[in-house]
């Protein structure tokens, strides 16, 4: 599996870093996370300056695509030619959104009129945008999911990994990164948050 984990100029560390790590716990596998940016290199909203692993028009063709949120997702959501880069296809994909990342797929058009989840800051953007927000982490509405909060981003891959790979697979890899004489606690409450958006034939995987 191939996922663009999307990282714009401004980016929060934690919608991409994470996630992406999670995500490269199944590199076993044959999975593969991608830092993936609009230009060759990026910089995060506490400076730190990254090489992107692929162009923004890998997107396209990945399996599973996560937008990840920053300080300047606003200017990025009000950029035309920006938004035309980005080539999505729910039927096809996986795809998710991370805090501001929700009004960028809002603007794509990928949510409509469903309720999606943000971050307290993004809310009032989001809400402008007209989607409705919920007071949730994460909600996933067939293969279109947004997450609010810094570290709902394992929310996100969790999601992804158990839809493509089975809840087993996204429990070892929650359970990898779970902090010491926590990780069964840590894991149950991660899964209890994602699995109600699971497909029948995903959760008897």
């Amino acid at each position: 599996m191939q996922i663009a984990v999307l990282t714009f100029d401004g980016f929060n560390e934690f919608d991409s870093f994470v996630a992406a790590a999670i995500l490269n716990r199944l590199h076993a596998a044959g999975w593969a996370a991608h830092i993936t940016a609009p230009t060759p290199r990026v910089t995060s909203m506490n400076g730190v300056t990254v090489d992107r692993q692929k162009p923004l028009e890998f997107a396209a063709e990945a399996d599973a695509v996560i937008i990840g949120s920053g300080i300047r997702t606003r200017d990025h959501a009000a950029d035309p030619a920006l938004l035309a880069q980005i080539a999505l296809d729910p039927e096809r994909q996986l795809i998710g959104a991370q805090c501001s990342g929700t009004l960028l797929l809002a603007k794509l058009g990928l949510i409509g009129t469903l309720p999606a989840c943000t971050d307290l800051t993004t809310k009032p953007w989001v809400i402008e945008a007209g989607i409705d927000v919920l007071d949730a982490p994460f909600v996933a509405h067939g293969n279109v999911a947004t997450a609010g909060g810094c570290l709902a981003s394992q929310y996100l891959a969790a999601w992804i990994i158990a839809r493509l790979a089975g809840p087993r697979a996204a429990e070892d890899a929650l359970h990898y990164v779970a902090p010491v004489g926590e990780k069964r606690a840590y894991v149950a409450r991660a899964m209890a948050v994602v699995r109600p958006y699971l497909p029948v034939a995903a959760v008897a995987r």
